[in-house]
């Protein structure tokens, strides 16, 4: 079984906001896949799913950003699974935005999802998709950016992104996270 893990903030007032394309690319595949996301499992809404052929569970942890590896580390115990297992997606501040970026391993970046997962597994050993949200002009509160819906304008372009990165997911389940790097890096 293989772990698909969108990060993002639930409730109606983070839908739309940059720190919910994670969410925003799990609907995606579950709608692709044709599951629902919506069966409560470890402080998340899950799906099961088949996408290239792998039984996976698209996972949206909610437990708000900064304490997602709650979630994600109750969802790998539960499963027996590692974090070879899993796949983490979150948004990006430091890539332009629309850049898909993934890694087998590595630090947080900042990202403050990413550190409560490597604080909880103990480690930073499992493959990661990114999505750059990074403006094209200085930002004064990151917080408020990120937490801010999109405007109407970008979210023609926002679910371009997302179809892109959900074509990324299942090149890495398909070909592995090298071959998929490879291809969309």
């Amino acid at each position: 079984m293989f772990l698909i893990v969108g990060l993002g903030n639930p409730g109606l007032e983070y839908e739309w906001t940059r720190h919910n394309l994670g969410f925003m690319l799990i609907d995606k595949l579950a709608q692709d896949a044709g599951c629902e996301v919506k069966r409560r499992e470890c402080s998340s809404l899950v799906g099961r799913a088949e996408i290239e052929g792998r039984r996976v569970e698209l996972i949206k942890p909610q437990t708000f950003m900064n304490l997602s590896g709650t979630a994600v580390g109750c969802l790998l115990k539960k499963h027996s699974a590692s974090a070879a297992d899993l796949l983490v997606i979150s948004d990006d501040l430091a890539l332009p935005f629309g850049s898909i970026r993934i890694r087998e391993r590595g630090s947080a970046g900042g990202h403050n999802g990413l550190k409560s997962i490597i604080a909880n597994l103990g480690s930073n050993e499992f493959p990661r998709l990114r999505i750059g949200i990074q403006p094209d002009h200085p930002i004064a509160d990151a917080k408020r950016f990120v937490l801010d819906p999109l405007p109407r304008s970008l979210r023609v372009e926002a679910a371009k992104i997302i179809e892109r990165s959900a074509e990324a997911v299942r090149a890495i389940l398909n070909d592995g996270v090298l071959k998929a790097m490879a291809k969309y890096n």
